[in-house]
């Protein structure tokens, strides 16, 4: 790797955690440009996500104020994105990436207009129940977790439907969902690049300027994000959710 394209993978780096930490879609820029360099689809995966694991940490420490009082629904969905990631790292490592290609685009959109419509299906779900249930209850964790078979699969725009989700079955702040989202985004993706690291051929250089990048990334993202009115949040969540799902049909 030349000195041009280590500097352009950190700054791709560094971009990617700022914009994951708002909401997600970072890999749609970080992962092309490993392919650009030369590193098969594969290698690139594997050593994007490694990478942007420490970004996700990152900005979910930079959000740790908004999960004040949020243990135990983490804690309870922590296990969706924990099995999912793994089992979307395993899906990766012996599966064509064919599997995946036409139904993610789908996806997308669909998180996107649910991001939309969620204020008045949070409040359509909420008057069905008979109890608050503070995790979101099966259905979100069933969300969840196919999300994180994505997650470890792939991964972009995984926030925009992790957010999609937690704003439908739990009635809270967008600010504090996506602290939530931050922290089920790392899990996701940091299990998944424990089977990568034991199971697949990494990168090293490669993985290691993107953490790097995030890192830094990752603390920038958290101090404008947690400053956004959450009108703005989510009309900036359905933009990158749009963008990638367009980039990713065009790709297709």
């Amino acid at each position: 790797m030349s000195l041009l394209e280590a500097l352009a993978v950190l700054g791709v780096g560094f971009f990617a955690g700022s914009i994951n930490t708002i909401v997600g879609s970072g890999s749609l820029v970080t992962f092309p440009t490993l392919l650009a360099i030369g590193y098969s689809p594969v290698v690139a995966n594997v050593s994007n996500t490694i990478g942007l694991v420490f970004g996700s940490i990152s900005g979910a420490v930079g959000y740790r104020r908004e999960l004040e009082g949020q243990q135990r629904r983490v804690s309870v969905l922590s296990t969706g994105s924990l099995i999912g990631g793994v089992t979307g790292a395993v899906l990766l490592l012996t599966l064509p990436s064919s599997v995946f290609d036409a139904v993610v685009p789908v996806l997308i959109l669909a998180a996107c207009v649910l991001v939309v419509a969620q204020p008045r299906l949070s409040a359509f779900v909420a008057a069905r129940r008979t109890k608050v249930v503070e995790h979101g209850g099966i259905e979100l964790w069933i969300g969840v977790f196919l999300t994180g078979i994505y997650g470890g699969y792939f991964g972009a725009a995984q926030g925009v439907i992790l957010l999609s989700l937690l704003g439908i079955f739990i009635a809270d702040g967008l600010q504090r969902l996506n602290a939530t989202k931050n922290v089920l985004a790392v899990i996701a993706n940091g299990v998944a690049a424990i089977v990568f690291v034991f199971a697949a051929d990494v990168a090293w250089e490669a993985a290691a300027l993107i953490a790097a990048g995030s890192i830094a990334g990752g603390q920038f993202g958290a101090h404008v994000g947690r400053r956004m009115p959450e009108g703005l949040l989510r009309a900036v969540i359905v933009v990158v959710g749009l963008i990638a799902a367009v980039k990713l049909i065009a790709d297709f």
